[in-house]
């Protein structure tokens, strides 16, 4: 049709959006939010019967590997193909993933090399963390400065695992690098000597099956590092994320931190809220094995405790995939101790279906808290602009939800290129049945009409002049 007012109108949902969730039309024009109301006069090129379900804002998912070589040299399964088509049939539409630099490469080149992979293969829109190892040759004083100012304004940074880590110094000279040119710093915290020690212990003891791997990552490393951070970033005044918090005392140190005003926020993830400990004693545990390790109960009910009060603002994946095979778990072979076995989980596919069970199916909290711990808070949290809110002048990144439909994971059954599901045999009500992004349908009623390359990068914005606490809206 020629000269209608919207290119699409989503008729008859219930929008959910902060302080105004209920039964509305949403207008969208050239990849836009136009106009939101209790019902849109006119007609469009395309109309979507959005009665019955919950129209949330595409998930916005700011910690995820992508086609990343690993510190050890290990290639992830996925290609930025896979994995987006997989977080696309999950309901996200925005991910943010490593441009992962090893010791001697320039971390311009780092980035640009990412970005081509990302250019050719992702169906969703993306923006980088830059995970640095190596601050000599320039890296510090030219590459990352300019890359923060190119709209690249996310650094991460590890405190264990051998070729990636960064000493106290090299942290505080990167903190200084990120506050004076307005990035965030994201850290993987964990105390790398107790992991040593603890390694060394086990191995040397005989204690070599996956199931240990808990074992040598002992709460206090978590503690420890957290804690280091967060007094890091009171002193320097720079701003920090701690990613997937697993303690109760890691929730606890980030509270008092935010107390004192400390620049600090943090996040956690679905496989710390719904799996402890006790998952390694299953056969073929390397499934589950990731750092930090599934804690207690305990440590679940402070996560849910810090989500519902907003110490903890975001709700990410740390997708990180590898396959049961020589290519991915095994690839120091099928008898590797515990330390020799490739850490993490897919989770881009999962996460959305599965925080929706869990806090708006079984009543935890609210559909506008989900929506803002998915999507709202992570896209604030990176500057990603127009991004993780359903609001006029935002990207039409919207996601249908049939709230009552029940599904139970099976083995493999993800549109990723993992080979299994660590989820296998939950059952979730709630699901996302069509997506779209930027005001395209990339998932028709479960069917996947994404392609290749359609995706978008984000130059994430500069940061607020000061940085909420995201303890609003109330869960």
């Amino acid at each position: 049709m020629e000269n209608q007012p919207y290119d699409t109108i989503l008729r008859g949902g219930t929008v959910v959006r902060e302080g105004a969730t209920g039964i509305g039309d949403i207008g969208i024009r050239n990849g836009r939010i136009v106009t939101i109301a209790p019902q849109i006069a006119g007609g469009a090129d395309e109309e979507i019967d959005a009665s019955g379900h919950l129209v949330l804002p595409g998930g916005v998912d700011t910690h995820c590997h992508i086609e990343q070589v690993s510190g050890a040299g290990l290639l992830n399964a996925d290609t930025f193909e896979t994995a987006t088509r997989s977080a696309a049939m999950g309901g996200t539409t925005t991910v943010v993933s490593f441009a992962a630099q090893h010791p001697g490469h320039k971390m311009a080149q780092v980035v640009s090399d990412y970005a081509a992979l990302a250019r050719k293969g992702a169906m969703i829109d993306h923006a980088f963390h830059m995970i640095v190892s190596d601050t000599s040759n320039g890296n510090l004083a030219q590459d990352i400065p300019a890359l923060i100012a190119q709209g690249h304004r996310s650094i991460k940074i590890f405190t264990t695992y051998d070729k990636v880590r960064q000493d106290d110094k090299s942290i505080l000279d990167i903190l200084s690098v990120a506050k004076t040119h307005g990035a965030l710093v994201c850290f993987h915290a964990e105390n790398d000597g107790l992991i040593r020690h603890m390694t060394e212990k086990l191995i040397a003891e005989g204690k070599t099956a996956a199931k240990y791997h808990a074992d040598s990552h002992p709460r206090e490393a978590e503690i420890e590092a957290i804690e280091r951070m967060c007094r890091f970033a009171e002193f320097t005044g720079a701003r920090i994320m701690i990613f997937h918090v697993s303690t109760r005392e890691g929730v606890e140190i980030v509270r008092a931190a935010q107390a004192r005003g400390a620049p600090v926020q943090a996040e956690t993830c679905p496989h710390y809220l719904l799996m402890t400990r006790d998952i390694l004693e299953q056969p073929r545990a390397e499934r589950f094995l990731c750092s930090p390790p599934q804690r207690t109960g305990d440590d679940q009910n402070a996560l849910w405790e810090g989500l519902q009060d907003g110490t903890l603002t975001l709700l990410t994946s740390d997708h990180a995939p590898y396959r049961m095979d020589e290519t991915g778990k095994f690839a120091n072979g099928r008898d590797a101790p515990f330390n020799k076995i490739a850490n993490g989980m897919p989770g881009l596919e999962t996460r959305l279906p599965l925080m929706f069970d869990a806090i708006i199916s079984k009543g935890r909290m609210s559909a506008e808290r989900f929506a803002y711990l998915t999507a709202t808070a992570p896209a604030r949290a990176f500057g990603l602009p127009n991004k993780g809110e359903i609001a006029e002048g935002f990207d039409a990144d919207i996601v249908l939800w049939n709230k009552d439909m029940p599904h139970t994971y099976g083995s493999d059954d993800l549109c990723d290129n993992v080979g299994y599901n660590p989820f296998e045999g939950t059952r979730v009500i709630g699901m996302p049945v069509t997506v779209l992004l930027r005001g395209k349908v990339v998932v028709r009623n479960r069917k996947l009409e994404a392609v290749a390359g359609g995706g978008q990068w984000l130059a994430m914005q500069p940061p607020p002049s000061q940085l909420g606490t995201g303890k609003t809206p109330a869960a």
